[in-house]
C-alpha cells in the first residue's frame, strides 16, 4: 500500500529522470542540427554515440598510441620522425579518413579540424571578437592562467592585449637585448664549468634554456630576477605538467572518472598550488609598490591599469594584475625555452649549419656580443630559427571557437562549433613544402617565408589572425640573443644519453630534453671563410 511520502517520492525520482531525459535529448537535438549544417556543406566525420560523441574511439586510439624514444643512434631519424601521429592519433587517424577538413564530437560538443591553407588564411582575416578561444579548453586552464589575456575572450581580450601589446613592440624589445645578454651569462658560466680537461662537457640544455628564459621575463617585464621568481616559475611548470597528464587536456580524454579525478585534484593539488602561486606573485607585486619605481616595464602598466579601472574593487584589481602576471610568466618563457631547445637539437645535427652561424655571428658581432643594429644582419640565423619552428613548433594548435554564427570564406562555422588547426600537421604537408617537407634545410627560408613553401598561411608557428602571439617580436629577438652567445663560445653534437621523445605538455616540448656534448671554441671562426649548407 503506497504511502504518502512514498508515491511523492517516486513522483519525484520519475521526474528527475524525465527532466534528465529532456536534457539529454534537447542537447542531442542541438548537436544533431549543427551536424546538418556541417553535413549539408559537404563535410563529413566519423558517427558520434548518444552521449559521448567520438570520445570512446579518441580514448582507444590514445591508449593505443605508444610515445616512441629514439636514441642519439638513430639522429637521422629525428627530423622526419612523424611525431603527431603519436600525440594526436584521432586526429591524424580522421585526417587520413576525411581529409584536411572534417567533423567530430566530443560528448555533444561539435568541432571542425581545418588543414586547408585558403581556410586558414580566411581564419587570419577574420577579426570579429565572436571567434575566440574554446571555452572547454580554457575553462580547464583556469587554475594556471586565471582570467588572464591566454583566456579571455571578447572585449575583456581586446582591452588586455591592447594594453600588454605595448611592451612587446620591437623599438621597446630592441632595449632589451641588453638585458638578455645579462640573464645569459650564468647558463654560459655554467657550461663553461662544466667542461673537462678533455674539453668537453655534457649538459641537458631544455631546463638552463628555461631557467635563462625565465629570468629575461622577469627582468623585461617585472623588474626582478628570475631568482626571486624561481618558485612561481617552478610550481607554474609543475601545473602544467600534472594538467597535461593522460592526454586529455584537449578533449577530456580520461573519461567520466577521469573527469571526476581531474576536479578532485583541481581541488587538492591544483588549488593548493593556485594560491601558492597568486601568493607568491603579489608579494613580488607588494615589494614593487613599497619600493616605488619610474620603470615603464609591464608590472607598472599594469598597476597603472588597475589603479585607473573606476568601479573595479580590490579584488579584482588585484585578480587583475596576478593573473596577467601568470600569463606572462608561463607563455613568456616557456615557448621560448622550448623553440630554443629543438633548435639546438637540429644544429647539433647539422654541424654545417653551426659553422655557418658561427661564422655569422663572428662578422656582424664584436666579440661575440650581438645587439640591436647586428641582429638584423644574422640572416642564415633567421633561416635556422624559421626551420626550427616550421618542424617543431612549440605550439601545437590554433583553436577558436565560434561564440555567433562565424563566416570563414565560403564555409559557414555554425554557433559553438569549435576549429582546430593541427600546426605541426601544417608544417609538414609535402603540398605546401614539397617533397622535402621532412628535411631539415633552412635555406627555403632564404628569400622569406613567401618563397618558401606554396601557400605563405601555411607557416603559422605565432597562430594566426587578430590573436597572433604578441610576444612574436620579443621571442625572435631572444632566440637570435642566446644562439649568437652560444655558438660563439661553443661547438656542439647530440650526447650518447640523448633520448628524442617529443611530447605534448600544452606545448610541442623535448620529452626528456636535450642532452649535448659541448666543447670550447678556443677562438672564434672566421668570418671570411664560406660555409657550405
Amino acid at each position: 500500500m503506497w504511502t504518502g511520502i512514498g508515491w511523492w517520492w517516486w513522483v519525484g525520482v520519475v521526474g528527475v529522470l524525465s527532466w534528465i531525459a529532456y536534457a539529454c535529448r534537447s542537447e542531442w537535438g542541438k548537436s544533431e542540427r549543427v551536424r546538418r549544417k556541417l553535413r549539408a556543406q559537404g563535410i563529413r566525420g566519423p558517427p558520434p554515440s548518444l552521449f559521448y560523441g567520438n570520445l570512446p574511439l579518441m580514448q582507444k586510439l590514445q591508449s593505443q598510441s605508444k610515445p616512441s624514444s629514439l636514441s642519439s643512434h638513430h639522429s637521422h631519424l629525428f627530423v622526419a620522425h612523424d611525431y603527431t601521429s603519436n600525440l594526436f592519433p584521432y586526429l591524424e587517424h580522421w585526417r587520413r579518413q576525411y581529409g584536411p577538413l572534417y567533423t567530430y564530437s566530443t560528448g555533444t560538443k561539435q568541432h571542425l579540424f581545418v588543414n586547408e591553407p585558403e581556410l586558414v588564411r580566411e581564419m587570419n582575416q577574420c577579426l570579429t571578437l565572436d571567434f575566440g578561444k574554446p571555452s572547454d579548453v580554457t575553462n580547464r586552464l583556469a587554475p594556471l592562467l586565471g582570467n588572464g589575456i591566454l583566456r579571455a575572450n571578447g572585449l575583456s581580450w581586446a582591452h588586455q592585449r591592447k594594453l600588454v601589446s605595448a611592451e612587446f613592440f620591437m623599438d621597446k624589445v630592441k632595449g632589451m637585448v641588453g638585458l638578455m645578454i645579462e640573464s645569459a651569462q650564468p647558463m654560459l658560466s655554467k657550461w663553461e664549468h662544466a667542461i673537462n680537461e678533455a674539453g668537453e662537457a655534457q649538459v641537458e640544455v631544455a631546463q638552463d634554456l628555461r631557467s635563462f628564459s625565465a629570468d629575461v621575463i622577469s627582468r623585461v617585464c617585472f623588474g626582478h630576477s628570475y631568482t626571486k621568481g624561481k618558485e612561481v616559475f617552478s610550481k607554474l611548470r609543475t601545473m602544467q605538467k600534472a594538467m597535461s597528464k593522460q592526454g586529455g587536456f584537449l578533449f577530456g580524454l580520461s573519461g567520466f572518472r577521469g573527469m571526476v579525478n581531474l576536479w578532485r585534484r583541481k581541488e587538492d593539488e591544483m588549488g593548493k598550488l593556485e594560491r601558492e602561486v597568486e601568493s607568491l606573485i603579489w608579494e613580488l607585486v607588494e615589494e614593487r609598490k613599497r619600493q616605488g619605481s619610474s620603470e615603464k616595464d609591464l608590472m607598472q602598466l599594469l598597476l597603472e591599469a588597475a589603479e585607473s579601472e573606476e568601479g573595479v574593487g580590490d579584488h579584482l584589481s588585484k585578480k587583475f594584475i596576478v593573473d596577467n602576471c601568470k600569463n606572462i610568466y608561463f607563455a613568456g618563457h616557456e615557448t621560448t625555452a622550448v623553440a630554443a631547445s629543438w633548435t639546438l637539437m637540429l644544429l647539433a645535427l647539422h654541424p654545417q649549419w653551426q659553422t655557418a652561424i658561427a661564422q655569422e655571428v663572428a662578422e656582424f658581432c664584436p666579440d661575440g656580443m650581438p645587439n640591436a643594429e647586428s641582429l638584423p644582419n644574422l640572416k642564415k640565423m633567421t633561416m635556422v630559427i624559421q626551420e626550427a619552428l616550421r618542424l617543431y613548433p612549440p605550439a601545437a594548435f590554433v583553436s577558436r571557437e565560434a561564440y555567433g554564427d562565424i563566416k570563414i570564406g565560403n564555409l559557414l562555422v555554425p554557433k559553438g562549433v569549435c576549429v582546430w588547426t593541427l600546426i605541426p600537421r601544417l608544417h609538414r604537408d609535402p603540398d605546401i613544402w614539397g617533397p622535402d617537407a621532412n628535411e631539415f634545410k633552412p635555406e627555403r627560408f632564404s628569400d622569406g617565408v613567401s618563397k618558401a613553401c606554396k601557400f605563405a598561411q601555411g607557416y603559422v608557428p605565432f597562430g594566426v589572425g587578430n590573436r597572433l602571439c604578441l610576444g612574436k617580436n620579443f621571442a625572435l629577438v631572444e632566440l637570435k640573443v642566446v644562439l649568437a652567445l652560444i655558438l660563439s663560445r661553443f661547438t656542439f653534437s647530440l650526447s650518447p644519453n640523448h633520448k628524442h621523445s617529443p611530447a605534448f605538455r600544452m606545448i610541442i616540448e623535448p620529452g626528456h630534453g636535450v642532452h649535448l656534448l659541448i666543447h670550447r671554441i678556443s677562438s672564434p671562426p672566421s668570418p671570411h671563410v664560406p660555409a657550405t649548407c
